[in-house]
């Protein structure tokens, strides 16, 4: 068996090493013409025909509604109730009235599309797969990881904290909304790890800070998607569609919250569903230690544990874990089942 899959696979790599030395991603095929998609990304119909999709199911994921919770105080026990309940049945929810104004999310729309639209050669000074640069641009992260198919898609990742990036570091293109943008994701971040420590009773929260089928690799995410749809959420076994909605934001739980959570919060397998409408954009902010922060020990958290409620996961650092999701790649599998014990 391994005789016959090997030569494959090194042949696989060695196409994928062409296209990635191209450092055109997808949109360089798109804009040289080809009128049929590349077999590297073929993905096996069979994989999705199981899936069964209910369609426009917007209202069934769970809203949060954020308007008035710095006036009315009374309000956010109610708001805690309702991500509580969101993150141990779902893993995901919309958060509407966020104080993120809406010029904003629309010029970051905006600010990524006329970065994905530069001419090549701009684009190709920031291409790379150096995880420790502070803007990087290419395609498929798991390119030479993944003995599956590639995902059509192209993307650009900046950190933006704890240590803000030098200007000329970023293109020109996206560097200032981009900058503003981080800046109310993280408002908006610190108040929802305030919302889920909350709704775990944990007297110590600060323990909790520190387009295939897949979950995220985070303590969760906060996403920002164009009209054009196509995100799916799996729950009990059905493709849920998260329709775009004006000014909503959608946030997923991730596999670092559901592993120190003991599985009570749910770390959401979702997909984005290909079309011929596009070019699709949305915008990820994952949250997550950087640096020093990802050699600390992450585990279930003590103070959750019991006689019936046994650590479920050994201790890993977020460094190991993104080691091993990159290497693993998107296969349509859970990270965490390789942490459970």
């Amino acid at each position: 068996m391994a005789t016959t899959i090997q030569p494959d696979f090194n042949f696989v790599l060695s196409e994928r090493r062409v296209f990635d030395e191209t450092k055109a991603g997808v949109k360089g095929l798109v804009d040289s013409g080809v009128k049929k998609v590349p077999s590297l990304f073929h993905h096996q119909p069979e994989k999705y025909e199981k899936a069964s999709n209910l369609g426009n199911t917007w209202d069934d994921i769970p809203v949060i509604d954020l308007a008035d919770i710095g006036r009315d105080p009374s309000k956010r026990q109610a708001l805690v109730d309702r991500v509580k309940e969101a993150s141990e049945t779902w893993g995901f929810f919309q958060v509407v009235n966020h104080q993120i104004p809406v010029r904003v999310l629309e010029e970051m729309k905006d600010g990524v599309k006329r970065f994905h639209e530069l001419d090549t050669r701009v684009k190709k000074e920031f291409y790379s797969r150096d995880g420790l640069k502070s803007f990087v641009y290419n395609s498929n992260f798991d390119l030479y990881g993944s003995q599956h198919a590639l995902n059509w898609r192209d993307t650009f990742r900046c950190y933006l904290y704890p240590d803000t990036p030098k200007p000329e570091e970023i293109p020109v293109a996206c560097r200032d909304i981009l900058l503003d943008y981080g800046k109310h994701m993280m408002n908006l971040g610190t108040l929802l790890f305030e919302f889920l420590s909350e709704a775990l009773a944990c007297p110590e929260p600060e323990l909790t800070v520190g387009t295939t089928m897949h979950s995220d690799s985070d303590f969760f995410t906060v996403l920002l998607q164009d009209h054009i749809g196509g995100l799916q959420v799996r729950y009990h076994d059905n493709w849920i569609d998260v329709t775009p909605v004006p000014g909503a934001l959608v946030v997923n739980i991730g596999d670092l919250l559901q592993l120190i959570t003991n599985d009570r919060f749910k770390s959401a397998e979702h997909r984005v569903l290909a079309n011929d409408v596009g070019p699709r954009i949305s915008i990820a902010c994952f949250f997550r230690p950087v640096g020093k922060g990802t050699l600390k020990l992450y585990g279930p958290i003590k103070e959750l544990l019991s006689e019936d409620n046994p650590p479920k996961y050994r201790e890993t650092t977020v460094a190991g874990y993104q080691a091993y999701y990159v290497a693993k790649g998107l296969d349509g599998t859970s990270a965490l089942t390789h942490y459970r014990i």
